[in-house]
């Protein structure tokens, strides 16, 4: 599939403005993501009780209310959260993606990061910027879907749930994640 440069200019203004759709762009601060991620939480262990478990054994959680993602062989995403220890934000971060490949769509979705030991949680934390990489487990349950802390644990240092997908993305990309501490 090859684009032409105007189709490539659309697909990157489309991204750039999707991206900045509901996800705390030109938001009133703090107030507004706080209430987004107890939002998030009430929402994810509604549906998913067993996240509950998983959050009790967590070091800290990384809550991400909103993502949204497009693209069009080109694509990227932006969303922004806080970090919660012991139930208490400690920081705010934003987390940005960029793919290429055969891809078109755009999609939002949530994620929670568990961060399910103090070094895991530590590494993030000291980052300047904590790039997403083979140490975390994705998980993304279906309705009803039971997730076991002790099995996840042993897998991972760091559990990714994905949740509450709208819209359509598909394709073949190859993608990297970032995460930074924001002051809101």
């Amino acid at each position: 599939m090859t684009l032409s440069r105007r189709e490539m200019s659309f697909a990157l203004g489309a991204t750039l403005l999707l991206g900045a759709c509901g996800n705390g762009v030109g938001s009133r601060g703090p107030a507004t993501i706080d209430a987004r991620v107890e939002s998030t939480l009430r929402q994810l262990y509604s549906e998913y009780p067993a996240t509950r478990q998983l959050a009790n054994k967590a070091s800290g959680m990384l809550v991400m209310p909103l993502i949204t993602e497009a693209g069009l062989g080109l694509g990227g995403a932006y969303g922004r959260g806080a970090l919660q220890i012991n139930d208490v934000t400690v920081d705010y971060y934003s987390v940005a993606k960029a793919s290429g490949g055969l891809q078109i769509g755009a999609q939002q979705y949530a994620h929670v990061l568990f961060f399910m030991t103090q070094e895991a949680l530590t590494t993030f934390r000291r980052s300047p910027g904590y790039a997403a990489g083979a140490n975390i487990e994705y998980a993304t349950p279906e309705q009803g879907e039971t997730l076991a802390a002790e099995t996840t644990t042993s897998l991972a240092p760091v559990v990714a749930v994905i949740f509450g997908q709208a819209g359509l993305r598909v394709g073949a990309t190859l993608e990297g994640t970032k995460y930074t501490r924001i002051i809101p």
